[in-house]
């Protein structure tokens, strides 16, 4: 009997018993996000607080897009990622049989610490701490960026080459199929992101959303651990550098954009003269994103409750594709 929303208690109290010795049913479930992301429960055992805590992730509930909600590939990311540097919650294990919560999930350990959807919330931290935060979160990426992904089981885990050149065709197909607008700002952008394509050097793991409310914060500033690899694949590692710049907010002890590629660079022999482009990219596809967001929404695919987040989503998809023409521009 499923008494918790997204999760049966009974089998996948089950399928974890197995799986953890110690374990005291009953289990508790108490849901930390939700939405259109994927959900994430805390689970707790009989034993309260003297026990430990796990937590477990699943797909949204109703219409979803696998690619976007992947279990599998979240749940390989992590576990290939944990004995290198990147700081990643330990999995417990993946269930890929819908008879038992009726989508694919994972258990992984649970990690102490913050995550700060917004600026706001790093007023808790003092301004020493946030300047650590800022520090951790380049040098973090840095870290990512320096594993090989042979070494760690996954060299297959996508395409190498033509990184760009797959992800400029990905979301521009995506808003082809999808979107019933001509949005020729965005078609003019798109074109001047094929004509001037830097050349991809090497290739690395790509996080694909790299950016601070992805992280867990540990109370001394440094990254706890690194969340949401369901996009996680292969190629131009310096996408997520862009993107990270894309997000990077100016809060007060925070390094400074210039000082983030100061520091990234200290770690990395790749060229970053054609960052602009990067960050022009980010803005673009993040552009797709939310337009593909808006089309499923007009088409009742993803609930009423989402309509208050896409307010002003036009001014905000004005604002990235200009500032992306503007960066290409230059």
């Amino acid at each position: 009997m499923t008494t918790h929303e997204g999760v049966n208690d009974e089998n996948v109290t089950a399928w974890m018993t197995e799986r953890i010795d110690g374990l005291v049913p009953p289990l508790s479930f108490d849901l930390v996000a939700h939405g259109r992301s994927n959900l994430t429960y805390v689970v707790t055992d009989a034993q309260g607080e003297e026990g430990e805590k796990y937590v477990l992730r699943r797909p949204p509930l109703g219409h979803v897009l696998a690619s976007a909600h992947d279990m599998t590939r979240e749940h390989r990311c992590m576990d290939a990622l944990w004995p290198t540097d990147v700081p990643v919650p330990k999995m417990i294990g993946l269930c890929t049989d819908p008879e038992v919560n009726g989508a694919d999930f994972y258990v992984m350990s649970f990690v102490e610490g913050t995550i700060a959807k917004n600026p706001t919330e790093l007023e808790k931290f003092d301004s020493a701490t946030r300047r650590r935060i800022s520090e951790s979160l380049v040098d973090t990426l840095a870290v990512l960026h320096q594993v090989d992904p042979d070494s760690v089981g996954l060299g297959d885990l996508g395409k190498k080459d033509d990184y760009l050149a797959r992800q400029l065709r990905r979301w521009m197909g995506q808003v082809d199929k999808g979107s019933e607008r001509e949005l020729p700002e965005l078609r003019a952008v798109h074109r001047l992101l094929e004509a001037t394509m830097p050349t991809q050097q090497g290739a690395g793991i790509v996080h694909a959303d790299f950016r601070l409310d992805n992280c867990m914060l540990a109370d001394d500033g440094s990254i706890a651990a690194v969340l949401d690899w369901e996009l996680c694949t292969l190629g131009d590692v310096l996408a997520d550098l862009g993107g990270l710049i894309m997000y990077w907010t100016e809060a007060e002890g925070f390094l400074s954009t210039g000082d983030v590629i100061e520091r990234y660079s200290r770690t990395s022999d790749r060229d970053l003269s054609d960052l602009d482009y990067y960050v022009a990219f980010a803005n673009w596809r993040l552009a797709c994103i939310v337009e593909g967001v808006r089309t499923r929404f007009e088409k009742g695919a993803m609930g009423k409750d989402i309509g208050a987040e896409l307010e002003g989503y036009g001014a905000m998809m004005d604002a990235w594709i200009a500032t992306a023409a503007q960066l290409l521009s230059r």
